[in-house]
């Protein structure tokens, strides 16, 4: 008995619970280690290798980092920010921002989730090298490619559909539909695992990532060891540290890569930060925790970098001579696999190697589909629920979804899913992130101050610069976009602060810098009011005590910076379609994605369909009155209370954004 509840104590602890009710990880730890567990995956040891080798030479840092600075951490502090001070998942939080915005929480969601769903038959893969592993030789040695799609993959060679002038003439047809048996059977066994992570709740996830993020680092180390040390490593490392390629800066698709490579790897927009988060202590260091995850992330893949070049430089691959790009599942099942077969001990290295892989995928699964269990707990429907069931009904459901990526076109159906879902459906929920955080929430204060027209031009000016903008650069020149982008601008601000009423206060002023002319003043309000606000706002509950504030150019650099390098790069997807519109998996794919700019429109015309998602007592607490320049309060957990529509605003002696000094002005 005693044994049994050792047992039970260690794999399945009850969940603690925070000042206001809500489920709290054990330690802060236990948070970043599960963030990183979401973030540091397939990602990290697949697709930035390839990326790097892609786009081979020192340089490649130039952008890498220039899309760290200004897409990862800005955007990992936003997710992170939302769900500690407004205690729920993203639908909760971005219900809080502002009530039409409940759509793009539920696109989160929804990204998360239908990631996971073709994940875990990856995974599954990799355990059917995992099991090959113990085989002495090592089966796909001399011939990793066979290998690899006949006795892995396991899917028939389709007959291509074909384009003509007037359209499709015939449409993709893949001739063999059966399950592989050992892709679902590895596919179930994988979801069984997530099953275990999680179904107690984040008392036990606060415990597995220990394990699940802890092991993975201590292997990737060996790898890094053992790649580095191989005969002729340190011609890959020369390929990717000891060379500079000053001419690849100019090539547009460098830059793409490695904006892509920043957002994908850290996992915005699928929604486990702001849901992990909801569960900190509410007063936690966010901006901090964004830094520890955001650089440990990019150490990590570096590392992976140097393991995989390692290996590279052993096989006597070049990249300057490469005539094909070298692809993440080509890293994961051809190169790294030929490399390790030709290793002392190869069957030790490849049992590594593939445990490895399996563990850090198993970490991103659970959290992206622990976003989706999160949502239907927290909902109103949900609570009469216990977890357990709840969790159990979604991995059963979840594995009947991805049975379709275990069939003999599985492989297609996969690819279909990851690029419009990477491409398109991220991009686009994080554009409406940071839009939204930015330009929505409280535009009563603006519209108020300088008017209606004035505010709805600015917006229009600014919408249509970045639409015609990034249209008109990708479909004449880049140049001639830029100019009609920053011309639209301009014409918008310059015509909105004429229509713009002399700002009357009721409140607080601005800062005293933009004070010092009533023309300062409005373009102010016009273009940074809103971001500024936000951090100022969310700075009352994660920048309490000695906590790091979020830095007031957070919000301009969000709209300015961000969201243009967002529409661009999302500017490049549409195109992409067009040359494989005679593909139904790439179709179904397409559709699926697609689904997030439905699921914004919806909740920005019709709020209340997402109210089911809302418990009852958090519906409202986005509803902020005209008050500008007066920060607002969220749910102060000292006194377990929500101020509703509130305001409060800082006494001096409460300047630092303690929760302490506080005077409530609640209506």
């Amino acid at each position: 008995m005693a044994v049994k509840n050792i047992l039970r104590n260690v794999f399945s602890s009850e969940t603690k619970k925070s000042q206001d009710g809500r489920d709290q990880w054990p330690s802060r730890t236990s948070f970043i280690l599960a963030a990183m567990g979401g973030c540091v995956g397939l990602g990290n040891i697949l697709r930035y290798p390839s990326q790097f080798y892609n786009n081979y030479g020192l340089q490649w840092h130039v952008p890498y980092f220039i899309a760290f600075f200004f897409l990862g951490i800005p955007g990992l502090t936003l997710e992170i920010a939302l769900g500690q001070a407004y205690r729920g998942g993203p639908t909760i939080a971005f219900d809080h921002l502002q009530k039409r915005l409940k759509g793009i929480g539920f696109s989160l969601v929804y990204n998360g989730y239908m990631v996971a769903i073709y994940y875990v038959p990856i995974l599954a893969w990799a355990m059917a090298y995992f099991r090959h592993s113990f085989s002495s030789p090592l089966p796909w040695e001399g011939d990793a490619e066979n290998f690899y799609l006949r006795q892995v993959i396991r899917n028939g060679d389709p007959t291509p559909g074909e384009l003509s002038a007037g359209g499709v003439q015939s449409y993709t047809d893949y001739p063999l539909v059966g399950l592989v048996g050992e892709t679902t059977g590895w596919c179930a066994f994988t979801w069984f695992l997530v099953w275990l992570c999680i179904w107690r709740g984040i008392g036990q996830t606060g415990r597995v990532v220990y394990f699940t993020m802890g092991a993975p680092l201590v292997m990737i180390i060996i790898l890094v060891g053992r790649g580095v040390s191989l005969p002729n490593a340190g011609d890959g490392l020369r390929y990717s540290w000891a060379t500079w390629r000053s001419e690849a800066l100019a090539d547009g698709q460098i830059w793409q890569d490695a904006c892509g490579q920043i957002f994908f790897s850290i996992g915005l927009g699928m929604g486990y930060f702001t849901t992990y988060a909801s569960y900190n202590n509410q007063y936690q260091n966010a901006v901090q925790d964004a830094l520890i995850i955001c650089f440990s992330n990019s150490l990590i893949e570096i590392l992976c970098g140097l393991a995989v070049f390692g290996v590279i430089g052993n096989l006597g691959m070049d990249p300057s001579t490469a005539e094909a790009k070298l692809g993440s599942f080509d890293v994961a099942f051809l190169t790294l696999p030929e490399g390790l077969a030709q290793m002392p001990g190869a069957q030790f290295w490849s049992v590594v190697f593939f445990l490895t892989l399996m563990v850090l995928g198993v970490s991103s699964a659970f959290a992206l589909t622990d976003t989706l269990i999160s949502m239907i707990c927290d909902s109103n429907f949900g609570r009469r629920w216990k977890r357990e069931y709840v969790v159990t009904a979604v991995i059963i459901m979840s594995f009947l979804l991805s049975l379709p990526f275990c069939t003999e076109f599985g492989y297609y159906l996969l690819d279909g899913f990851d690029t419009w879902l990477n491409n398109f459906a991220l991009v686009w929920v994080v554009l409406c992130e940071f839009y939204a955080a930015t330009g929505i929430y409280r535009y009563k204060d603006v519209a108020g101050l300088l008017g209606w027209m004035s505010f709805g031009i600015y917006t229009a000016g600014y919408t249509l610069a970045l639409v015609l903008g990034v249209a008109i650069g990708h479909a004449v020149h880049p140049g001639i976009g830029a100019g009609v982008g920053f011309g639209i601008f301009f014409i918008g601000l310059i015509l909105a602060l004429v229509f713009a009423k002399t700002p009357q206060y009721t409140g607080s002023d601005p800062p005293l810098f933009w004070k010092k002319s009533v023309w300062l003043e409005k373009v102010y309000y016009l273009m940074f009011y809103q971001g500024c606000q936000l951090s100022l706002d969310l700075n009352i509950v994660v920048a309490s005590g000695k906590n790091w504030k979020i830095p007031i150019f957070w919000g301009p650099l969000l709209r300015y910076i961000s969201v243009p390098i967002l529409t661009i790069i999302l500017g490049f997807s549409y195109p992409t379609f067009h040359s494989k519109r005679m593909d139904p998996l790439q179709i179904i794919g397409f559709f699926i994605a697609n689904l997030t700019m439905v699921f914004v429109a919806v909740g920005l015309i019709f709020p209340r369909f997402f109210h089911p998602w809302i418990p009852v007592e958090k519906r409202g607490e986005g509803h902020i009155p005209f008050s500008p320049n007066v920060r607002t309060a969220v749910v102060d957990v000292s006194v377990g209370r929500t101020v509703e529509s509130g305001m409060i605003e800082h006494e001096h002696s409460g300047s630092d954004g303690s929760p302490h000094g506080l005077k409530s002005r609640a209506k």
